[in-house]
């Protein structure tokens, strides 16, 4: 064999090599298919299945431009002096839901983040970053931390006016459980808040309501085991005069008793009047001085637009309030009326040389007033007018506000 035999044979055997490594090279496999978000629609509109699990989750908020006109509470609302500053707030809902052999388990958290021009007392940058609102829910049971059973709406029919400003009285969020029997429209509630007094007795509420296509109607309860008087101020000032509650503080002791009952109701008509409207006359009456009893009488501009008891400029408790609200849609124009009046529990003037005096309850009424308008689907604005009136007559006499609000807001 000779050096060109050699080298051909070697060629040879090194191609067939190679041409056989080929034939058992590694094929790489192609993707297999993405499990892609279903919708889901049992729970309505915006939910979708998390990718592996039988969870559907709706995510959902807006963002908000408001700016807020306020008479100014420190000048005591004479003539001109108004405040103004402007607010943005982003809202985040959760909404995570499932069917068990139990019934529908539910998990809901709100978390939003405010900023406002005029600094909110519990910041001085202005902003506040809050959980506004997280419970779970497994069928009629529900645990956590919402709206107080007083003020939240249940079975369909919210309470409250049909204003944004919705003068809601006793309207703040807190812990609870509570447990909702429904069937064709009815719904009965029974649940314990914690009254954040520290001890072991919790406030119990009880809520019937009724809804249907006509509208609805609903009775709540509620009694405050011990009344919390750091939940309000001990006195409030009104044109340089300082007034309290009778009673002592800080339990508020009234015929021997701490103990507080309410009662309150509503009628919501749909349509009443004309298409796309809606009738709610609402009112409450309180056996004793309660926080369940408590509204903002002034606000400030941190508080405008909501009707939370905290951070208020003038909050007073009222025993008996009264009103009513009318709301219509005509295309994408959309306006609102409200009005509420009410007397307060009997007051005590604090006077220096000749003691404390007895004085008459205080009057209260409110006005509310709004036009909206839907700019294109999901942007809204909202433009909205207020005044509250309370007189306590005698030396104290009255103070009033005008406040008001121009808003745009994008949901999604």
């Amino acid at each position: 064999m000779n050096i060109k035999s050699l080298l051909l044979g070697s060629a040879a055997a090194l191609v067939a090599v190679t041409g056989a490594r080929a034939a058992d090279a590694v094929v790489v496999a192609e993707p297999e298919p993405v499990d892609y978000v279903r919708v889901c629609d049992v729970y309505g509109k915006g939910f979708y299945y998390i990718p592996g699990t039988q969870t559907c989750l709706s995510i959902g908020g807006y963002v908000r431009f408001q700016y807020n006109v306020a008479g100014d509470p420190a000048r005591n609302l004479e003539g001109d002096d108004y405040q103004a500053g402007s607010a943005v707030r982003a809202r985040l809902n959760f909404d995570a839901r499932e069917e068990t052999e139990l019934g529908t388990l539910r998990a809901f958290a709100r978390v939003q983040a405010t900023n406002n021009t005029i600094a909110q007392p519990d910041s001085a940058l202005g902003a506040s970053y809050v959980m506004d609102q997280a419970y779970i829910q497994l069928g009629g049971l529900l645990m956590g931390y919402r709206d107080t059973l007083w003020s939240s709406g249940i079975g369909g029919l919210e309470d409250g006016l049909l204003t944004d400003t919705d003068l809601v009285v006793g309207s703040f969020n807190t812990n609870q459980i509570s447990y909702t029997f429904a069937a064709n429209g009815f719904s009965a509630t029974l649940g314990l808040e914690d009254d954040r007094t520290g001890d072991v007795a919790p406030d119990i509420h009880a809520k019937l309501v009724y809804s249907g296509a006509w509208g609805g109607a609903y009775l709540s309860a509620v009694y405050d085991e011990t009344y919390n008087g750091n939940n309000l101020p001990r006195a409030i000032t009104l044109n340089g005069v300082t007034i309290a509650l009778n009673g002592t503080y800080p339990t508020l002791v009234q015929n021997g008793n701490s103990d507080a009952f309410a009662l309150k109701g509503g009628v919501l008509l749909k349509n009443l009047i004309a298409a796309d409207s809606q009738l709610k006359i609402e009112g409450h009456y309180a056996f004793d001085p309660t926080v369940y009893a408590g509204l903002t009488a002034i606000d400030t501009l941190s508080t405008l637009s909501t009707s939370q008891l905290t951070n208020a400029g003038v909050p007073i408790l009222l025993e008996w309030a009264a009103g009513a609200g009318y709301a219509q849609k005509v295309g994408k124009v959309g306006f609102a009326i409200s009005g509420q009046y009410g007397e307060t529990f009997d007051m005590r003037l604090f006077n220096a040389r000749t003691g404390r005096t007895t004085i008459d309850q205080g009057e209260y009424w409110a006005a509310v007033a709004n036009v909206g308008y839907q700019i294109t689907n999901n942007f809204a604005t909202l433009a909205e007018v207020s005044y509250k009136n309370v007189d306590f007559g005698g030396p104290a006499g009255d103070i009033d506000q005008v406040s008001g609000f121009l808003r745009f807001q994008r949901n999604f």
